[in-house]
Parts: structure tokens; C-alpha cells; sequence
């Protein structure tokens, strides 16, 4: 008798594995993780960039401030610069960097252009990004703030490509 437990013991084990088993037999498989959500849908117009009309850009922009609205900005120029904009990260190495103001008004027309660093080793840049913000207005309207100064950075590769600051895929 001193070899068996005592009958308690055998009956708590006894129990204690008929619970286990009967845990383990009712669990049921992790429901699946959900499906991942569709694509949004694209734009019925088939519209992808900005669009012109003739008093200003029929896009708005909603920005609250010229750094939210830096991001509409430089938007619209690479949707009218695809061919233009360099795919990648940056070289370590760049032609020329510049940093230039661009003062939109109400309706998206462009009032002024203030270089805060112009990359004057190159005026040919220098010209050829004027001409390129000039070519793209009218930018997206600034409806929240009436008019606005934004700054963005030229990044600027010898094969005459760029990419924006706020775009950036990155520099090595």
C-alpha cells in the first residue's frame, strides 16, 4: 500500500487529464487571417495627375499648412516630370542640390519663385528647374490657405534627372 499514491492523488491526476484531454479535443483552428483589402479603385475619369483648367488647377488642395501642401506640390510636378524623375536611390555624388521658395496664389498660379540655395556652379539647372515649375502651372489650389510659400529641395543628377526632397527615394 505504501507503493500506490494515495487515492485523492489518483484522482486529482485522473482528473486533471480528462481535462486536458477534453480542452485540446474542443479546440478549434485559428480562424484564417482576413483577406487583405482590394485595391482602391481607380478614379472613374481615368485621370492620374494634375489637372489644368482655365483659371487655375481644378485640383485643390485641403494642406493646412505650406509643409502639407509641399507634398501636393511636389506631386503635381512629378506627375507632369515622369520621364524625368529619377527612379532609385540617389547617388552618393549629385550634380547639383538647390532649395527654392515658390509662392502659389489662390488659385494655384505661380507668384513668385525665391532661390534659398541655388546651385550656382550649374545655371544651366537653375534654369531648367525654373522652366519646369513655370511649365507646371497651375499647381493644386491652396482652398485652406488662400495662397502659400512652400520649399522644396532639388536633388539633381548629372543625367538631367531629379527627385524632390519630400519625394526622395533615399540617397546612398
Amino acid at each position: 500500500m505504501l507503493d500506490t499514491p494515495p487515492r485523492r492523488f489518483r484522482l486529482l491526476k485522473i482528473f486533471t487529464t480528462a481535462v486536458a484531454a477534453l480542452t485540446s479535443a474542443c479546440k478549434t483552428e485559428p480562424p484564417a487571417p482576413p483577406a487583405p483589402p482590394p485595391p482602391p479603385a481607380p478614379d472613374a475619369s481615368g485621370i492620374t495627375g494634375p489637372i489644368p483648367a482655365s483659371k487655375g488647377s481644378a485640383r485643390s488642395s485641403s494642406a493646412a499648412t505650406p509643409r502639407d501642401y509641399r507634398q501636393d506640390g511636389a506631386t503635381h510636378l512629378y506627375g507632369l516630370n515622369a520621364e524625368r524623375i529619377y527612379k532609385g536611390r540617389m547617388p552618393p555624388q549629385l550634380y547639383a542640390v538647390g532649395v527654392l521658395n515658390i509662392e502659389i496664389d489662390r488659385v494655384g498660379r505661380i507668384t513668385r519663385l525665391d532661390w534659398l540655395r541655388a546651385p550656382r556652379h550649374a545655371p544651366e539647372v537653375i534654369a531648367e528647374i525654373e522652366r519646369t515649375v513655370r511649365q507646371a502651372a497651375p499647381f493644386p489650389a491652396p482652398s485652406r490657405l488662400g495662397k502659400v510659400v512652400y520649399t522644396d529641395t532639388w536633388l539633381w543628377h548629372k543625367s538631367g534627372k531629379f527627385q524632390l526632397d519630400t519625394l526622395t527615394e533615399g540617397q546612398d
